[in-house]
């Protein structure tokens, strides 16, 4: 009697398994989620785990670039030259907000609520990543208001992690967006000072 060939079993997708980390990293938060809810939640053993991605650190730190790579906001052409630095800014706080309440359970931004996180390690992967956006944004705001960057450019970060959080929290998407709009309307007011100062 011929025995069944034993069916090998497919092989590890590690990409696969970082979009895997990253949905759980983002439904939870990374001290949430374990190194058990990983494992079964790929299908793998630990072993096979640390040899795929090294630690839970690291992984979180792969699935955080590849959600940057999916969720980046459009910076160059929110802050497009040809717009009033008032109007892109409040662009930006809009798209955001739209972003950060669109899925009902991915909400807010995985990076911005790494920075939430226990571990070190974890916490300071997730500064750098968030680091380049609020560059990006203080890089524009030293060409259209340098006398003001450095306020305007904490101003849209306090304001771009409230609207992650308040996505976190269960926010609706149209409240996220009326926030953000109320707080581009001080922008907007801001510039308008700043511009009659300069014309008197």
């Amino acid at each position: 009697m011929n025995e069944k060939p034993r069916q090998r079993r497919p092989a590890f997708d590690r990409e696969q398994g970082i979009a895997i980390a990253q949905a759980l990293f983002h439904q939870r938060g990374f001290d949430a989620v374990s190194l058990a809810d990983l494992t079964e939640a790929m299908n793998i053993k630990p072993p096979s785990f640390y040899a795929a991605y090294g630690s839970k650190a690291e992984l979180f730190e792969r699935a955080m670039h590849r959600y940057a790579g999916e969720n980046a906001l459009p910076m160059d052409r929110l802050l497009a030259p040809d717009r009033h630095p008032a109007e892109a800014l409040t662009a930006l706080l809009v798209a955001a907000a739209q972003q950060y309440g669109r899925d009902s359970a991915l909400r807010g931004c995985l990076i911005t609520e790494g920075l939430r996180a226990d571990d070190p390690i974890a916490r300071n992967m997730a500064e750098k990543l968030g680091d380049a956006g609020i560059q990006a944004i203080r890089r524009y705001l030293n060409q259209v208001r340098p006398d003001a960057a450095q306020t305007l450019a904490d101003y849209m970060l306090i304001t771009l992690r409230g609207l992650s959080a308040a996505a976190c929290s269960g926010m609706p998407g149209e409240r996220l967006v009326n926030v953000a709009r109320i707080a581009g309307r001080f922008i907007a007011h801001e510039f308008e000072v700043n511009d009659s100062a300069v014309e008197s």
